[in-house]
């Protein structure tokens, strides 16, 4: 009995857990013409997790997106920056600091918020699938 309370109760913590970050501070880059995702973050605690695609080097769009609870939080903060994404660092077109790129890491210092980039994988593939051969 006391096992199936320690594992109703972590399901308990595991599930309100779940249910605050659903809503949190999220961020979505695309290639310009919003057609290819090229990463994604979300905010957990004062962090900002961000899985970032490796091999793409070139201009994006960063949207970020707030639930209700979150809109008058983040002042400033727009919904949407163009940017430019090389070498796994995106920076941000604002209109701080002379309208210049701004690194990600740096404007969400501004709001007492940290990047914690993710590991990224270049290539996917399954067991038992062979890599396609150019005959």
């Amino acid at each position: 009995m006391k096992t199936f309370a320690a594992l109703l109760r972590l399901l308990l913590i595991a599930g309100a857990l779940w249910a605050s970050s659903a809503g949190a501070l999220q961020l979505v880059v695309w290639d310009p013409q919003l057609q290819t995702k090229l990463g994604y973050g979300e905010l957990v605690g004062s962090k900002l997790n961000l899985q970032l695609v490796a091999d793409y080097s070139g201009p994006v769009v960063a949207l970020f997106s707030r639930d209700s609870d979150e809109k008058g939080s983040y002042p400033g903060l727009l919904p949407r920056y163009s940017g430019l994404l090389r070498a796994g660092t995106l920076t941000l077109d604002t209109d701080e600091g002379g309208g210049g790129p701004l690194p990600l890491s740096r404007l969400l210092s501004a709001y007492k918020l940290s990047l914690a980039p993710l590991n990224t994988i270049k290539t996917f593939s399954l067991p038992g699938l062979k890599p396609p051969t150019n005959k």
